[in-house]
């Protein structure tokens, strides 16, 4: 039986098989091509699909992953539970950046003042930051305590 080049191109698309393999395929299935694809893979012929390769990581992919991190996670400053300020982890980098001296400041004043920090993320796992917030909030607690007793004897 003769077989159309069509046949054969379907065959070779579904099976990555050369067109000698194809059509002999199809030739001794009588051209049904379901019954082709059951002869090759008995035969083994039929290649396993291409895997295509993940995007690369560059800078530019690693940048855009750190930048949307970073504005999911939020930095929050609060007092006695309730957040005063809740604000982008890019933001406050921003300001951070631009404005170094008043950050430090603000962020020092608000230590002292009782205020606590806490990093979150969308999906709430805690981040291994927020206890080092709370180790140094208690620091500056007693810190504040002492001051405020040497204070009071003067």
């Amino acid at each position: 039986m003769a077989v159309s080049l069509e046949s054969i191109e379907l065959l070779r698309e579904k099976t990555r098989v050369s067109y000698e393999d194809a059509k002999l395929a199809l030739e001794a299935c009588d051209g049904d091509i379901v019954e082709a694809l059951v002869y090759l893979e008995k035969q083994g012929k039929i290649k396993p699909p291409q895997k295509e390769e993940p995007p690369k990581e560059g800078f530019g992919a690693t940048l855009k992953k750190l930048i949307k991190a970073s504005n999911e996670t939020r930095f929050i400053v609060s007092k006695k539970g309730n957040p005063i300020i809740n604000l982008s982890l890019t933001i406050v980098i921003l300001v951070t950046l631009f404005v170094p001296p008043l950050t430090i400041i603000g962020l020092l004043l608000a230590l002292f003042s009782g205020h606590t920090f806490r990093m979150e993320r969308p999906n709430h796992a805690e981040l291994k930051i927020n206890k080092t917030f709370d180790d140094v909030s208690a620091a500056a607690a007693k810190v504040s305590a002492q001051v405020s007793d040497a204070m009071k004897d003067i």
